[in-house]
C-alpha cells in the first residue's frame, strides 16, 4: 500500500473527533466537488476533508492544503475484485503503474498462475512485490494447486499448505473453487480447504453449475461466481445468494450479456471483475473504466455502474473503509467530468495525489527487484523428441475454436513421411508438443492441432494454463526443436522460430510468466510476436493466447498436457492414434 502508516488506529480517538468536528486543520480539503455517494445513491455538492490519508467530513475545513475541483465528478477508486496479475506479463508495480492513473485503487489478486509454478513462494512473492506498490493489493489464496490430476505442476498446495497465509491482513479468502466436482461429491481435499477458510470469503468458479449441484456448491460456503454466461444462469445464482461477478476480460467477455440481469432491486450484490485483461487491452480500451463506461453506454445508472466498481465489492470482501466517499473511509478517490467518456483526471491514494491525466506521479512510481527461483527444469531437448511414429492411419486432432478457450476433438487422417507424423498445413493440421518443465521428468507429449494456419515455423511459450509447462506448435521439427530451446535459455518466454533460427522473442523470466521490463517493452515484444506468427502463416488474432489454453484439462473438448491427450470431457488420457 501507498500509505501503511493509516492502517494504525490513531492513538487518541479525542483528536479523531476533534478533527472531524473542525477544531483542528486537515492535510486537504477538495473543494466544489460533486460527490458520487455510493450509500444515498446520489450525487451532492460538497467540500471533502481529507487527514492522514481517510475522508473526516464534508463541509467547510481550515486545511493545509486545498484543491478547487470546479464541480468535477469526485468519487471511490474502482476495485477489481478479481483479477490474475501474471495475465498481464507484467511485476505488481508495473501493473499499478498502467491502471491506477485509469482509476483502479484497489485489486483482489488470486496469483493462481505464479502458485502453480512456484507454489506458496509464488504467493508469497505476490505479497511482498505488492506491499509498497502504490496499487492497494489483497489476496485470495488459489485453490486448485494444480488444478487437475491430469498435467504436472510445479506445486501440489493443501489446505494445510495454504492454512498460515490466512493470517496475514491482506488475504481475504480462498479463490475460485474451480473443482466444483470436488466440492458437490465431498471430496477429502477440497472439503479440508472449505474448512479452513471458514470465516473468510470463498469465491466460486461454477461454469453452468444449477440445480441440487449448486444448492451443494452454495451451501458450501461459496458465496460467489465469475463464470455465469447467461442472464438466466445468473440469476439461479442470484436467488441462491451468490454476489454475480460481472466479468469482462480479454479472452471472456459477459458484460453485455449479464447487465439485463442487473436492476434497483439486486444491483446491490453485483460487482465488475476483469478477471484476464491483457497489456493491449488495457491500453487500448482501460481497465475498470471501461468495465464502468461500457455498462453506462449499454443503460445501466451510472451511480449504480460505479457502485458496482466500488462499494459493492468492497462490502463483499469485507473492506470497511473502501469503495465510498464517506467520513473514516480511506482518501481513495478519483476525479472525472463526465459519464460519458469517463475520462479520470486525477487519483487520490490514502489521500496523496498519487495520477494525473493518464500517468502515475514520478513520486508514487515504485519497483520490487525481490527474485524468484529459476522455474525452467528440463531433461536436455533433443531434436528427436518432436517425431511422432505412425501408429495408425487416423489421429484425435485438437481444433481451435476461434476467441473461444473451449476446443473440439476431430478425428483426422493422418499425413506420414517415413514412418513418422507429419505436419499437413494444406489442410492447416500441424504438430504441438507440452514438454513438462517443473521436475526435468523428461516427460513431452505430443499431438496434432487444427486453427492455427502455420504454414512454416513454429512457436513457443512457457505460458500454458494451468500448470504452464513448455507448449510448442510447429510446422517442422527443428524450428520446434529451436523454439523450445530458447524458451529454456531464457528461463520462460515466448518465441517463435522459422528455418531453424529464433525470429523473435520475449523473455518472461519471473516464473515464466512475468517479464521484469516495463509494460511497454513488453506490448512491443508481443506484437512483434504475433506479427512474426502471422508472416508465417497463422490467422488467428493472437496464437500465443489461443495455444496457452489448449493445455487445459478443466475446459472441453480435447487438450492436451505433459500427461498426453486428455478428453477434457470425461477428464481421462486418451490415445492419439485411433
Amino acid at each position: 500500500m501507498f500509505n501503511p502508516v493509516i492502517d494504525k488506529p490513531m492513538s487518541d480517538i479525542r483528536e479523531t473527533i476533534e478533527i472531524a468536528g473542525g477544531k483542528r486543520r486537515v492535510d486537504l480539503l477538495l473543494r466544489n466537488a460533486r460527490v458520487i455517494n455510493t450509500f444515498s445513491g446520489d450525487v451532492h455538492m460538497a467540500d471533502v476533508a481529507v487527514h492522514r490519508g481517510r475522508i473526516v467530513g464534508f463541509g467547510k475545513y481550515n486545511a493545509k492544503s486545498s484543491l478547487d475541483l470546479r464541480g468535477s465528478y469526485l468519487a471511490p477508486g474502482f476495485i477489481d475484485g478479481h483479477v490474475h496479475i501474471e495475465s498481464t506479463m507484467v511485476k505488481v508495480p508495473e501493473f499499478g503503474r498502467i491502471i491506477v492513473p485509469l482509476g483502479t485503487t484497489t485489486i483482489v489478486a488470486d496469483p493462481h498462475e505464479i502458485a502453480n509454478v512456484l507454489g506458496l513462494d509464488g504467493i508469497r512473492y505476490m505479497l511482498a512485490s505488492s506491499l509498497n506498490s502504490v496499487l492497494g493489493v489483497y489476496i485470495m489464496l488459489p485453490s486448485c494447486v494444480p488444478a487437475s490430476h491430469l498435467e504436472t505442476a510445479g506445486a501440489e498446495l493443501s489446505g494445510h499448505d495454504l492454512s498460515p497465509l490466512f493470517n496475514d491482513e491482506r488475504v481475504l479468502g480462498l479463490a475460485e473453487m474451480m473443482d466444483y466436482p470436488s466440492v458437490v461429491h465431498g471430496a477429502a481435499g477440497a472439503l479440508e480447504k472449505l474448512s479452513i477458510a471458514r470465516g473468510k470469503r470463498i469465491d466460486g468458479h461454477a461454469p453452468m453449475v444449477r440445480g441440487k449441484d449448486l444448492n451443494a456448491y452454495v451451501s458450501a460456503g461459496i458465496k460467489s461466481d465469475h463464470e455465469c454466461t447467461t442472464v438466466e444462469e445468473a440469476r439461479e445464482k442470484l436467488r441462491a445468494g451468490m454476489f454475480i461477478m460481472i466479468r469482462e476480460g480479454t479472452a471472456a467477455k459477459n458484460l453485455k450479456a449479464l447487465l439485463p440481469l442487473v436492476n434497483a432491486e439486486n444491483s446491490r450484490k453485483c460487482m465488475f471483475v476483469t478477471d484476464d485483461r491483457h497489456l493491449d487491452d488495457i491500453h487500448a480500451l482501460g481497465h475498470m473504466d471501461y468495465l464502468v463506461r461500457s455498462a453506462i453506454r449499454l443503460g445501466v445508472d451510472p451511480i449504480r455502474a460505479i457502485q458496482m466498481a466500488s462499494i459493492n465489492t468492497a462490502e463483499y470482501f469485507g473492506l470497511k473503509d473502501l469503495g465510498a466517499v464517506a467520513p473514516g473511509y480511506r482518501a481513495d478517490l478519483i476525479v472525472f467530468d463526465d459519464f460519458k467518456k469517463l475520462r479520470i483526471a486525477k487519483v487520490f491514494k490514502d489521500g496523496r495525489l498519487v495520477a494525473e491525466n493518464g500517468a502515475l506521479k514520478p513520486a508514487a512510481v515504485t519497483d520490487y527487484r525481490g527474485k524468484v527461483r529459476g522455474t525452467i527444469n528440463v531433461r536436455w531437448i533433443e531434436h528427436e523428441d518432436f517425431a511422432i511414429k505412425a501408429e495408425g492411419r487416423k489421429a484425435r486432432v485438437i481444433e481451435v475454436v476461434p476467441d473461444q478457450i473451449v476446443t473440439r476433438g476431430l478425428v483426422c487422417p493422418v499425413k506420414t513421411d517415413g514412418g513418422f507424423v507429419a505436419s499437413d498445413p494444406a489442410r492447416d493440421i500441424l504438430k504441438i508438443a507440452v514438454i513438462e518443465r517443473h521436475m526435468a521428468s523428461g516427460r513431452i507429449a505430443k499431438g496434432l492441432v487444427k486453427g492455427f494456419g502455420l504454414k512454416k515455423g513454429a512457436i513457443a511459450s512457457s505460458i500454458s494454463h494451468d500448470s504452464h509447462n513448455i507448449v510448442v506448435i510447429g510446422v517442422h521439427d527443428g524450428d520446434m526443436y529451436a523454439a523450445a530451446v530458447q524458451v529454456v535459455k531464457m528461463q520462460g518466454g515466448i518465441v517463435a522460430a522459422s528455418n531453424g533460427q529464433v525470429i523473435e522473442a520475449l523473455p518472461l523470466p519471473v516464473a515464466g510468466l512475468m517479464s521484469d521490463r516495463s509494460s511497454e517493452f513488453v506490448r512491443e515484444k508481443l506484437h512483434r510476436l504475433i506479427a512474426a506468427a502471422h508472416s508465417m502463416g497463422s490467422r488467428l488474432k493472437d496464437p500465443y493466447m489461443a495455444m496457452s489454453f489448449l493445455t487445459l484439462p478443466p475446459i472441453p473438448e480435447l487438450k492436451i498436457t505433459d500427461r498426453g491427450l486428455i478428453d477434457a470431457v470425461d477428464f481421462k488420457v486418451v490415445p492419439l492414434f485411433l
